[in-house]
């Protein structure tokens, strides 16, 4: 009898050693699941080097433009770009020139999963855009055809007329919705592009002339449309992790 007891006691002490290993295991693997990974919530600043890159392409062109966000929840940012362009637009019979300042306001909504301490971006975003700027017509040349196929010109030909004419202050205003990518290549170095599609809202001419491409927009056509393109690589300045 004595040592059927002492079989039980030592089989009480296995069971209850074993039942404590295991709920010390569970609580670890609980510990373990229940591991958080933080990101940084800051501003992010950058530059679209898409536009240095096109003035060395195209002589007529020269352009900065400057891009920031601010991440305010998980999913969303409010973001804005400013810049400066000078284009030279040439058409059949004229030569224009717009110059001027741009800024675009609006909000990124991050519709991209992002996997344990990845910080990547695929964007919808919106925005307001308001541009001021300087308009000069340098030249052109008056259209003397008969607009018949093989028809002699109703009067002879007038060479190209040079006659600098400016106009400054005028403004434009247009929306756009963007779609765009933004990739952490680095700690805190992010490299992206985006895609938008515009809508002029207002536009004002040249008195005499029609505005051919307002700063921040691009080239403004009778439709009143338009598409953008930037490359960027922008930098997170981290004030918080969440």
């Amino acid at each position: 009898m004595y040592k059927y007891f002492i079989s039980l006691c030592f089989l009480f002490v296995f069971v209850n050693g074993y039942s404590q290993q295991n709920t010390s295991k569970e609580k670890s693997e609980e510990k373990k699941d229940t591991v958080t990974y933080k990101t940084g919530y800051g501003l992010r600043l950058g530059i679209d080097i898409s536009k240095p890159g096109l003035a060395i392409i195209d002589k007529s062109y020269s352009g900065l433009e400057l891009v920031g966000d601010y991440r305010v929840s998980e999913k969303w940012y409010v973001a804005a770009e400013l810049g400066h362009e000078e284009e030279i637009t040439f058409e059949d019979f004229t030569s224009s020139t717009s110059k001027g300042n741009y800024i675009r306001l609006g909000a990124n909504y991050n519709a991209y999963e992002n996997w344990l301490d990845m910080n990547n971006e695929i964007y919808v975003g919106m925005r307001y855009g308001f541009a001021m700027f300087d308009h000069t017509l340098n030249s052109y040349t008056p259209n003397v055809s008969s607009g018949t196929a093989g028809s002699p010109p109703y009067f002879p030909s007038i060479p190209s007329v040079e006659v600098p004419k400016s106009d400054n202050g005028l403004t434009a205003h247009w929306t756009e919705l963007q779609l765009g990518l933004k990739a952490e290549t680095f700690k805190n170095l992010f490299v992206g592009f985006s895609f938008s599609y515009k809508i002029m809202l207002s536009v004002d001419d040249q008195k005499g002339f029609k505005t051919l491409y307002a700063p921040g927009f691009n080239r403004v056509f009778d439709s009143s449309t338009g598409f953008g393109f930037n490359y960027t690589i922008s930098y997170l300045i981290p004030f918080v992790n969440k």
